[in-house]
This record gives C-alpha cells, sequence and structure tokens, in this order.
C-alpha cells in the first residue's frame, strides 16, 4: 500500500504524485494554469484540482493519475476552495471573483447548482463533521457564509477578523476556528452561539487551518512569518482548558497548504517559496524532513492507495 502526497506546483502548472516515503516524485502531471486546491474522493478513486487562473476544475483518475475531464463554467472566476458531503456523492467549490458556490455531482462531475453568496471574495470551503453544514470564508466581506447542505441554500453570514481565510470546525463540532490573515488572529467561536469564545493572536497572514484527526492540534500556516503555529485546543494549567498556541514551528518561506497522513503522526505543509515540503512529526512537534517540489506547491492532499 503506497501513501502519496498530491502536491500542486502553482506557478508551473503541474501537479507532482511524490511517495511520502521515499520522498520520489513518481510522477509529474501538466494541468490547466495556476493549480490552487485539491481534495481527493472518499473512495481515493479521483482528485479534483481547481485551476484558479485558468478558470477550471481538472479531474484526475488515481489509478493513471491522468486528467481524464475538464469542467468550465462562465461564473467560474478563479475558483478556489473545494470540500466534499460526507456520502462523497458532490462536491463544493468556491468560486472567489464572481463570490459563487457552485455543486458539482461526483458520479457525472457535471455541475447541478450554483449560487451567489454576495459577499467579497468567497475563497474556501469548509464542511462541518456531521457533514450537514459549510463554512464559506469572505476574504473582502470580513465574515463567513453558511450553507445548509440539504437544501443547498445560503442561510447565514456572521462577522469575523479582517481576511478571514482559514476555517474549520473541530471534530468534536462544537467550536468553529477561523484564521483571518489581515488581523494575524485565530478567533474560536461556539457554532451554536457564534459567540467568539476565544481570542489568539498567531503568525503573520494565516492562510489555512486544519485539525489533526484526533482533534487535539489546530495547524496554521503564517505566511508572510514563515512558520506554523500549533495550537492546542484543549490546554490545561491550573485547572483552566483553553484553546493556546503552544509552539511555532519555523518551516520554508510562504508556507500554504497543510495536510496530515492518515493516523496523524505527520502533517505535511507546502511551502511556496522555498520549493518543499516541511515533514512535521506530531509527537515531537518538530520539523524532522523536507521533501523538494516543483514551483511554488500550495494545495496539497494525502493519497492511500
Amino acid at each position: 500500500m503506497a501513501e502519496l502526497l498530491i502536491v500542486l506546483n502553482k506557478d508551473e502548472d503541474t501537479v507532482s504524485i511524490i511517495d511520502a516515503e521515499t520522498k520520489e516524485t513518481i510522477k509529474t502531471i501538466q494541468t490547466d494554469y495556476n493549480p490552487h486546491e485539491v481534495v481527493v474522493s472518499h473512495d481515493g478513486r479521483k482528485t479534483y484540482v481547481t485551476c484558479s487562473l485558468g478558470n477550471k476544475l481538472n479531474i484526475i483518475d488515481n489509478e493513471t493519475f491522468e486528467i481524464v475531464k475538464t469542467l468550465e463554467h462562465p461564473d467560474f472566476n478563479f475558483p478556489h476552495g473545494l470540500g466534499l458531503t460526507n456520502d462523497g456523492k458532490k462536491l463544493y467549490l468556491a468560486s472567489t471573483y464572481s463570490e459563487k458556490v457552485f455543486v458539482i455531482d461526483t458520479e457525472t462531475d457535471e455541475i447541478t447548482n450554483v449560487f451567489p453568496t454576495y459577499q467579497t471574495y468567497s475563497h474556501m470551503i469548509s464542511f462541518s463533521p456531521d457533514g450537514k453544514t459549510v463554512y464559506v470564508p469572505n476574504i473582502g466581506s470580513d465574515n463567513i457564509t453558511v450553507v445548509d447542505v440539504e437544501t443547498e441554500k445560503v442561510v447565514n453570514h456572521f462577522p469575523v477578523g479582517k481576511g478571514p481565510e482559514g476555517v474549520a470546525v473541530h471534530p468534536n463540532g462544537k467550536e468553529l476556528y477561523v484564521a483571518n490573515q489581515d488581523d494575524n488572529t485565530l478567533y474560536v467561536m461556539d457554532v451554536e452561539s457564534l459567540e467568539i469564545l476565544h481570542k489568539r493572536r498567531i503568525g503573520a497572514c494565516p492562510v489555512r487551518l486544519v485539525f489533526s484527526p484526533n482533534g487535539k492540534y489546530a495547524l496554521i500556516p503564517n505566511r508572510e512569518s514563515g512558520d506554523l503555529s500549533i495550537i492546542d485546543t484543549a490546554q490545561q494549567l491550573k485547572h483552566t482548558v483553553r484553546p493556546w498556541e503552544i509552539k511555532r514551528i519555523r518551516v520554508g518561506v510562504w508556507p500554504g497548504g497543510v495536510v496530515f497522513n492518515s493516523d496523524g503522526s505527520k502533517a505535511y505543509v507546502a511551502n511556496n517559496k522555498t520549493n518543499n515540503i516541511s515533514v512535521i512529526d506530531m509527537n515531537t512537534l518538530e520539523e524532522v524532513d523536507t521533501i523538494q517540489t516543483g514551483i511554488h506547491p500550495d494545495g496539497i492532499a494525502y493519497l492511500v492507495k
């Protein structure tokens, strides 16, 4: 069984398929212009890649690692964030400059619904753990759009910090974490009341937020400070439990996409400007290795096959 990293090299228009164990690139796939974000289907058979400046969605067959279909739409204007429903039957895509959300049937790979957020620069897609809700951060509106998955309709918007980009709900389903890139903060919010429970100052320009599989840590790459904030989501101190930044690791220049391996023992951080991946040991919370990539890696996914 191979464990593979799928890495998007956005400034050479390629995808690198890298063996996570040997660090060897086993295949390089030519894509459309500026591949940015990536998600692997739940069954592991397909990979979806948004090519943001090419305004296309490339679909890769994971048996052959060939692009087998390309989706286009008049309102694909910097297509970016991606996410799958819990049953894997639908793919959600956020198009940043058209400020619309697309719903795609993953069996036919056809667009089945399109709706606007009516906000500015709708950038990413993040599902709640129960799969019932999608959160779309709007970088230009300083807020988050809430989409009901069953009805495929926008049901709410709520304010956060300046320039929200990294968004995820803790695996316990109770707290929403938001990384605000323009004021360098982390908000931890109650999912039900949307009350801000905690505010934390982190590194410069946080751009992603990913939880470890067990929910113990949230990893936040800080693009401009070139480091990785490690948040213990339930740090205990003198009988107080709170989310706390317990460490900040120096990684490469302009860190972006982050992904965990299957058991959560390692995390991988794509460093845009040093053209490599930082390998983080989640037991020691140290960078233990780097992996060379193409030019300006950003989106990253993990595939076991």
